[in-house]
């Protein structure tokens, strides 16, 4: 199948169109079967489904379009929203968290370097792979090694403005 500009898709694209098609057909046989055998619906299993098909979709987005991935993790919970809406309305896909779990593939990390001593090993390393845009209120020498020790891409003092963070989340995409 081409696209509309003449050429072939990508293989990754490819592929992860077909796996959202292929989720998306589970989710609909599984209805059609309930519906046939006049029994609820597997709601666990189908919500499993619909989380599955919604990052399947970011992925398909993230490479037919570009889009790009934030995660806003801040122990401040309302200043990580605030800071997540904004990226949205910058055109970014942002998610804030209170704590961090682990990221998506191909998602940016924006990390508030208070929360560090709060992380276990395995959560530090996955951050430190994942190369955060540190932020923090501190200056001092000690902070700046420890985000160099976080792999951090960049370190931003708060207060922020969003246009200096989409500046570091520009600059986290294009290093790759």
């Amino acid at each position: 199948m081409d696209s509309a500009t003449g050429s072939s898709p990508s293989p990754e694209l490819a592929a992860a169109l077909h796996r959202l098609r292929s989720t998306l057909a589970r989710l609909k046989a599984e209805l059609e079967l309930a519906r046939e055998d006049r029994v609820a619906p597997p709601v666990g299993r189908l919500k499993g489904d619909i989380d599955e098909a919604l990052e399947l979709l970011r992925a398909v987005e993230r490479l037919a379009l570009g889009l790009v991935t934030v995660l806003v993790v801040d122990d401040d919970v309302r200043l990580a929203e605030l800071t997540a809406r904004g990226l949205r309305r910058m055109g970014y896909e942002s998610d804030s968290a209170a704590t961090f779990q682990e990221s998506r593939p191909g998602e940016v990390v924006v990390f508030d370097l208070g929360l560090y001593s709060r992380l276990g090993e395995s959560a530090r390393s996955a951050l430190r792979s994942e190369r955060p845009i540190v932020v923090t209120g501190a200056t001092d020498v000690a902070s700046r090694a420890l985000a160099k020790s976080l792999n951090a891409s960049d370190y931003l003092v708060k207060p922020i403005e969003l246009e200096e963070l989409a500046a570091a989340i520009s600059r986290r995409i294009a290093e790759g």
